[in-house]
């Protein structure tokens, strides 16, 4: 039992008639049962209730025991003085106000069946407590709670944008840079990404935008890939024309070998190091173990470099982005072709152009681009921008996760990226920590309101 429940039941009205406790036990009419609060003090304020014809309005403290009353110190708290009824289960000791008045206290009587359902919920093995359950959940309860757990973790998001672009001194340029920086690097290279991106300044890029070597030379430096470490083995490799090759002129406009390239680079980084007083982030930070070679974060950082070079102003361009076709096209990116032959510098592999995939594409709209477009226009007191973020995740098709597998198994399948993402917040921040009194769909099933 917590305490948690019975404010849950008191507000709802979900209790049997209520009379005093006492040698003469008067009833209680509830004409308001009052406001939550969820600050220090009574739990509820502004009640409204009569006790024996007599009309008192103040606020409503609720305990498991009467004897919490005293455990919690609120007999010399003049905070509490307010309080005109206390609820409990257990009326184990009489309570007083400060000056030693007695407080009014009531038994909360309710159906048991709704604490054994909850104490189920609470005690369950199941990664989603409520799943045996959920298919009696009606179908609109259902979309309220998922709407409602999308728009949380939409605002949570554009929340974390708000704190990088103060600390960007409230530039969306750079915010939106580093932003999407950390979602290249697709949780595993999170991390290292978004230090490349606060170690290599925006503006030094927005300098260099028309050169993709330059471009390459200032991300790969700075990611510590370039450095002596790397070793370079001067063989040759068929150039121009031939599969395995760098196609004539896509790199300087002449036949340059693949190890050629990396010296270019890594001469190229040393003099816009110097130039720009960089400071590197280690090669250490990167991780590679368990990745497909097409996820490797040099083939991702080839690709934010691809995606730098396409536009003068990285944050307009997704601004400008109306539909979701525009957006998915302008994120859909291809390195270098120098990348065409790699996964990684100096070791040559089979020809494969490396496109950023489709899932890619998706899951940055989904991270990087949405929670920059929701923040923006909650800023802008823009709402067509709030709402062309949600429509984005509403016109992508859903995730696909150990999570959402769960609620998939469990008979709820997303039909989009918006409902994909309230999965996802209902299992990270309610089912995990069992707050199924803040979900509507626990709620529902307690109070037996889905049957």
């Amino acid at each position: 039992m917590t305490e948690d429940f019975l404010h849950y039941i008191w507000k709802k009205g979900l209790y049997h008639p209520l009379f005093t406790v006492g040698r003469q036990a008067e009833s209680i009419e509830v004409l308001s049962s009052g406001e939550r609060n969820n600050n220090a003090g009574p739990d509820f304020f502004n009640a409204l209730i009569r006790i024996g014809g007599i009309l008192l309005a103040g606020n409503i403290e609720i305990h498991v025991n009467s004897s919490d009353w005293i455990r919690h110190g609120h007999h010399n708290n003049k905070m509490y003085d307010t309080v005109i009824l206390q609820l409990v289960i257990n009326p184990d000791t009489e309570v007083k106000r400060t000056n030693g008045e007695d407080i009014p206290t009531a038994v909360l009587k309710f159906d048991d069946t709704l604490r054994e359902t909850y104490n189920h919920l609470l005690a369950s093995s199941c990664r989603v407590a409520c799943q045996p359950y959920l298919k009696r959940v009606r179908p609109g309860i259902r979309a309220t709670c998922l709407d409602r757990a999308a728009e949380i973790r939409l605002d949570e998001k554009a929340s974390q944008v708000r704190g990088l672009w103060y600390m960007n001194n409230k530039c969306w340029e750079e915010t939106f840079y580093q932003q999407l920086a950390r979602n290249f690097g697709f949780r595993l290279n999170s991390v290292a990404f978004e230090m490349v991106a606060r170690s290599l300044p925006y503006k030094y890029l927005l300098k260099h935008s028309d050169n993709l070597v330059q471009l390459e030379a200032l991300i790969f430096g700075q990611a510590g890939f370039l450095s002596d470490e790397n070793g370079v083995r001067f063989r040759e490799y068929p150039v121009a024309g031939s599969p395995g090759g760098i196609d004539e002129g896509c790199a300087f406009g002449v036949n340059v070998s693949v190890d050629d390239y990396y010296m270019i680079l890594k001469k190229e980084y040393s003099f816009l190091k110097r130039k720009y007083s960089l400071e590197p982030v280690g090669k250490h930070l990167w991780k590679f173990l368990r990745l497909r070679p097409a996820n490797f974060p040099t083939v991702r950082l080839a690709q934010f470099a691809a995606f730098i070079s396409r536009k003068a102003s990285v944050f307009s361009s997704v601004i400008e982005c109306r539909d979701i076709r525009s957006l998915t096209d302008l994120l859909s990116i291809k390195a270098s072709c120098y990348w065409d032959t790699r996964f990684l510098f100096n070791r040559p592999s089979k020809f494969k152009p490396k496109n950023l995939g489709a899932f890619a594409v998706r899951s940055l709209i989904i991270n990087a681009v949405v929670p920059v477009l929701a923040f923006y226009g909650k800023y802008r007191h823009e709402e067509k921008y709030y709402r062309r973020a949600v429509g984005f995740l509403k016109m992508l098709p859903p995730e696909f996760n150990a999570i959402v597998a769960v609620w998939t198994g469990a008979g709820i399948s997303p039909e989009n990226a918006w409902q994909s993402q309230a999965l996802l917040q209902l299992k990270n921040e309610f089912c995990t920590y069992r707050r199924c009194l803040e979900c509507e769909m626990g709620t529902s099933i307690i109070f037996r309101e889905s049957y």
